[in-house]
């Protein structure tokens, strides 16, 4: 569920949204990682001037922690081409 929302969120932002990829590996009991997968040129809109963006899409994935209580950590990676 989490996936989805971080999906279709990174789709509005990047300029090539058929390369957004999202991944959820859980590290621990109470924690997992999500991963965004994104084209070279959509890294830095997602993590946006100053880490607003990225910053803005954690506070609202921390609200999920309130409900299924897991932590998450959020992470952009660049896809390879």
């Amino acid at each position: 569920m989490i996936e989805n929302f971080v999906r279709d969120f990174a789709k509005l932002i990047a300029s090539h949204p058929e390369d957004i990829v999202v991944e959820r590996n859980r590290l621990g009991e109470n924690f997992d990682e999500i991963v965004i997968y994104a084209h070279k040129e959509d890294a830095g809109k997602l993590i946006g001037k100053e880490g607003r963006m990225i910053n803005a899409l954690k506070t609202l994935i921390s609200g999920c922690k309130a409900k299924d209580g897991i932590s998450y950590r959020v992470n952009v990676r660049t896809t390879e081409e």
